[in-house]
């Protein structure tokens, strides 16, 4: 295919999310892929080597490079892939590179999406990009999926039915990100968005509270005790704004899972611990990028998560103590108060249930 003819993708970030993305991007050929980074190791690797891909049976190698700056063009989509801190500033660099009928991807865990909307002045050209799979990043230009899945896609105010139709830019980034994994349009993103972001404030959270992969994190007990009262508060937020949650990867209920507050329970304790522990292991390999972002002396983006619940739920009177004790708690870590460690998270659990 003519390369003036493909639609141009730029990737801004290029950790284990952003870095498997354009590997496959690039492998795939159907579009001219530019990832971004100003990680010195990242573009020194990708220029002598290209990109590496591990986890996916055989390590390959992916022939294309990071760049420093994204290269003079207009693009049709801007995938981002950085923290949530940075996804404002990003977005604010990035607009003026899209083409007419240019979109911005975000693919960040949260609610980023408003605030791109807000950047832009509009939501006209957002898209939101719900990653199912995971990734880490062990070395620069090597990128290893940690956990199988791919993509939920959707508008804050969605144009046509459910799989894209009546709206060409979604429909067409659909297509070509499956080469990365299943990809599904969903006409609820908001309900999409706040189930996954139940699962990020508990897992990823507490993760990073724990310092530990997923596996290790659900096999404690307590942990998954703190994790349903997360799961419970965010439930509770959602809706109090009337956002009808979706299962998460077509499979968790989080609704279901959210404990019922002073009614009779339709499913015991038993078979919550159960589900999260079941869900921990068939993803047990993933890290927290939260804990990752902590080890790299970063500030985690735990307000960009928990905070998001604390804060509306405060606005709404609808109780967040769980929420707000991780927010704190990680708030800590990062002021360099203790280290991640089972301890710290059971000392913040005892902040919730004395």
């Amino acid at each position: 295919m003519n390369p003036e003819a493909r639609p141009r993708i730029l990737i801004i970030g290029c950790g284990g999310i952003g870095g498997l993305i354009a590997a496959h991007l690039l492998e795939d050929a159907r579009a001219v892929v530019h990832p971004v980074t100003r990680n010195v190791k990242h573009l020194q690797a990708t220029t002598a080597h290209g990109l590496e891909v591990r986890g996916e049976g055989t390590p390959r190698k992916v022939v294309g490079r990071a760049f420093p700056e994204p290269p003079e063009a207009s693009y049709d989509y801007a995938l981002l892939a950085v923290q949530p801190p940075e996804v404002e500033q990003v977005a604010r660099e990035v607009a003026p590179r899209l083409g007419r009928q240019g979109q911005i991807v975000v693919l960040q865990n949260g609610l980023c999406e408003e605030r791109v909307a807000r950047v832009l002045g509009s939501d006209e050209q957002v898209i939101g990009g719900i990653v199912s799979f995971g990734a880490s990043n062990p070395e620069p230009g090597v990128y290893e999926r940690t956990s199988p899945g791919g993509f939920v896609l959707g508008r804050m105010r969605p144009r046509g039915v459910t799989g894209g139709g009546g709206d060409p830019a979604l429909a067409r980034l659909a297509d070509l990100v499956a080469c990365v994994g299943p990809t599904r349009v969903t006409d609820n993103l908001a309900g999409a968005r706040w189930s996954k972001l139940a699962i990020n404030c508990a897992i990823s959270s507490l993760g990073t509270l724990a310092g530990v992969r997923l596996g290790t994190l659900v096999g404690d007990r307590t942990a998954r005790s703190f994790a349903l009262e997360i799961f419970t508060e965010v439930v509770e937020v959602a809706r109090a704004l009337d956002v009808r949650l979706e299962k998460v990867s077509g499979t968790l209920n989080v609704d279901a899972i959210a404990l019922e507050r002073g009614a009779p329970s339709r499913r015991s304790l038993l078979v919550r611990h159960a589900l999260i522990w079941a869900v921990g292991m068939k993803f047990r390999r993933m890290r927290s990028s939260m804990l990752a972002a902590l080890e790299r002396g970063r500030m985690p983006p735990v307000d960009f998560l928990n905070g998001e619940i604390v804060e509306r739920g405060a606005r709404l009177g609808v109780p967040t103590p769980a929420n707000a004790a991780v927010q704190r708690a990680i708030h800590a870590l990062a002021r360099g108060e203790g280290k991640p460690s089972f301890e710290a998270l059971h000392r913040t659990w005892r902040e919730v249930r004395p």
